[in-house]
């Protein structure tokens, strides 16, 4: 038995959708031996630990009420504020925080970085993974570097110029987590302006082709106890939002990514299948992966397929893909939590670090002379 954190919210557009991963995660985890305390980040950045058995209409207004402020400390981590006059400080004692952030500074890397820092074990990606899996321009450019087929990707910006490939286009901010911020747009200069209008591109855009004849393919990957992939998916486009798969397609349901209209598992041939999980298990390698990732494809349903992104904290944790063989969501958060006290994401080293560079290095004063 471990006490196990799971902190959701954040200071994101996919803030709600965190909500209702993290609320999966508290109960699930509630019917396990573990003990739970469920840590909220609210939009204004206030960390709280929330009562138990939370509804997601709970979190509507904001920071529900019986909720215990937090603070956080790299010498303690997660503690408690004093409850009354006469009481003190408490430390949560955390052995492992199961991240359920989405998009933000909980997917890229910010906050996995704090807890290497601190010391403090969490599921999922490291700080590296998670930051260049957030990063689309990045992203692309490492799979296609290892002969994965990826849709030509430029930075959208008026300093770079015309990207070299005719419109239709579709831009996306180039650090979001899900569909919120995505445009298509008929030609170049509309892409332009596009940056001074959606306030989702103000930290960088990307451009596509905009290929209405793909459809979408999902797969999740897990990496612990040893890599496994889920069954395929086809989400489902609504009729309204037919272009891309949009953050209505989703979420619209409430629940998060388990209620949202798909083909599962996905009607294709098998040599495409197989080439989806080829791909995946590559990406899986070279990004790398740790705990629980979706990887998203956009395929012509026959030869065509390329990686589109990754997903390193994806919503619902993907639990609702792992149906061949079925995993319950209590089983993958159990592995999750066992690989995050078994497998560190930071090793800090100070090799080479021997003092002869000091020790030779003269006066400081005459080396700014």
């Amino acid at each position: 038995m471990a006490k196990v954190g799971v902190l959701f919210g954040g200071v994101s557009p996919e803030h709600d959708i965190s909500i209702l991963t993290g609320l999966q995660a508290v109960r699930a985890l509630m019917s396990t031996s573990h003990e739970v305390a469920p840590i909220y980040w609210s939009k204004t950045g206030e960390f709280v630990q929330t009562e138990l058995a939370l509804e997601a209409k709970d979190f509507s207004e904001g920071v529900p009420g019986g909720s215990r402020r937090l603070s956080f400390t790299l010498d303690s981590g997660f503690v408690a504020s004093a409850g009354g006059r006469f009481s003190k400080p408490r430390e949560l004692e955390l052995e492992v925080v199961v991240v359920c952030l989405h998009g933000g500074a909980g997917e890229d890397g910010s906050v996995q970085a704090l807890f290497d820092l601190a010391g403090i074990a969490y599921t999922g990606p490291g700080s590296q993974g998670a930051a260049i899996g957030m990063d689309k321009l990045a992203f692309g450019g490492l799979v296609s570097s290892h002969g994965i087929p990826v849709l030509p990707r430029s930075l959208l910006s008026k300093e770079v110029g015309h990207p070299g490939f005719e419109g239709p286009y579709i831009i996306k901010p180039r650090y979001g987590g899900s569909s919120i911020g995505i445009d298509v747009v008929a030609d170049y200069d509309t892409a332009l302006v596009r940056l001074g209008t959606n306030v989702h591109l103000r930290q960088g855009a990307v451009i596509e082709p905009y290929r209405p004849d793909l459809f979408d393919l999902q797969v999740a990957i897990r990496s612990y106890p040893s890599l496994e992939l889920s069954e395929i998916e086809k989400p489902v486009r609504s009729a309204s939002s037919s272009e891309i798969l949009s953050y209505v397609d989703k979420y619209v349901a409430g629940e998060g990514m388990v209620a949202a209209p798909r083909e599962l598992p996905a009607n294709i041939p098998a040599s495409l299948a197989e080439m989806v999980r080829s791909y995946a298990r590559k990406v899986g390698e070279i990004l790398p992966l740790r705990g629980l990732a979706r990887i998203d494809f956009l395929s012509d349903g026959n030869s065509e397929l390329y990686v589109n992104e990754v997903n390193t904290i994806p919503g619902s944790l993907s639990k609702y893909l792992f149906i061949n063989p079925p995993i319950a969501f209590e089983k993958l958060l159990t592995d999750l939590i066992d690989e995050a006290k078994s497998s560190r994401t930071y090793m800090p080293t100070t090799a080479g670090a021997d003092g002869s560079a000091l020790s030779s290095a003269g006066s400081i004063a005459a080396k700014l002379s």
